[in-house]
C-alpha cells in the first residue's frame, strides 16, 4: 500500500475518535487552505462560485470556534447552495462549479459543522489530497525542463501528515470544543481564534524552508513547499 492511503487511514480513524466539535475546526482548517490557494490565482481564474463561498467559510470559523450564533448563516448558505443550479443530479451534464476543491472542501466543512459528522471532515481532508494530486498531473503535462520530478505518494504524504499535525494541534483544545457548537463564551472564542484559526490557516504543509525569492505575498498561503514552489502560478 502507498504511503499516503496508509496515513488517509490513519486521519480517518483519528476523524472518528475525536468529539463532533474537534472534526469541525479540522474541516474549516482544511477548507481555508485550500481557499486561500484558489484567492491566490490570478483574479480572472478565480472561479466565481468558489470565490462567493468565502463569508460561508468565515461563517463556519465563527460556529467552529464558539460563536452559536453563527449556525444560522451557515445553514442559510448550506440552503441557497441546496437550491441553487450549483447543486444537481446532472452529472457531467450539469454545472462543475461545486466540484472544485476549494468550493467542495468548503460545503464540506460546512456540512460537518452543522451536522458534526465524521464523513464531511473526512471528504474534507479527501479534497486537499485531490487537489495535489491534479495539480501534479498539471504539472507533468508540461512540457518544461525545468520543472522537477515530484513524488507523487511524498507530496500527498506530506498533506496528510500535515493534517494529522492540525488534528494534534486542535487535541490540545479538546475540553474547549467539545461544547462549542453550543457556544463558548466571547474571550474563549477571541483565544481559540488566535491558537486555532491562525496556524491552521497560514502554516505550510510541509515544515520545509521556502527558497529565499519564493515566498508568497498571499498572507493565507506561504509558499514553502517543494511541490507548490513547481507551480507558482497557482500557490503563490
Amino acid at each position: 500500500m502507498d504511503r499516503w492511503r496508509e496515513l488517509s487511514a490513519v486521519v480517518e480513524e483519528r476523524l472518528k475518535a475525536v468529539s463532533s466539535g474537534e472534526r469541525g475546526v479540522f474541516a474549516a482548517g482544511v477548507a481555508e487552505r485550500l481557499m486561500c490557494w484558489h484567492e491566490a490565482l490570478p483574479e480572472d481564474e478565480q472561479a466565481p462560485f468558489t470565490v462567493s463561498l468565502r463569508p460561508l467559510l468565515n461563517s463556519v470559523w465563527e460556529g467552529v470556534l464558539g460563536d452559536s450564533t453563527a449556525f444560522s448563516a451557515v445553514k442559510r448558505g448550506v440552503g441557497e447552495y441546496m437550491l441553487s443550479e450549483y447543486c444537481h443530479n446532472d452529472g457531467q451534464d450539469g454545472p462543475d462549479d461545486a466540484d472544485e476543491s476549494a468550493a467542495a472542501a468548503a460545503l464540506y466543512a460546512a456540512h460537518a459543522y452543522l451536522f458534526g459528522c465524521q464523513e464531511f471532515a473526512a471528504w474534507t481532508s479527501s479534497r486537499a489530497v485531490e487537489a495535489i494530486d491534479q495539480h501534479l498531473e498539471y504539472l507533468a503535462d508540461q512540457e518544461e525542463d525545468e520543472l522537477p520530478v515530484v513524488d507523487t505518494d511524498e507530496a500527498l504524504a506530506s498533506e496528510l501528515q500535515r493534517q494529522l499535525r492540525d488534528l494534534d494541534l486542535i487535541a490540545r483544545y479538546s475540553k474547549d470544543l467539545r461544547h462549542a457548537g453550543l457556544g463558548l463564551p466571547i474571550d474563549t472564542s477571541i483565544r481559540l481564534r488566535v491558537e486555532l484559526r491562525a496556524p491552521l490557516s497560514s502554516r505550510a504543509l510541509t515544515p520545509q524552508r521556502p527558497r529565499p525569492g519564493t515566498e508568497s505575498s498571499n498572507p493565507c498561503w506561504p509558499a514553502s513547499t517543494r511541490w507548490f514552489e513547481t507551480g507558482r502560478h497557482l500557490f503563490e
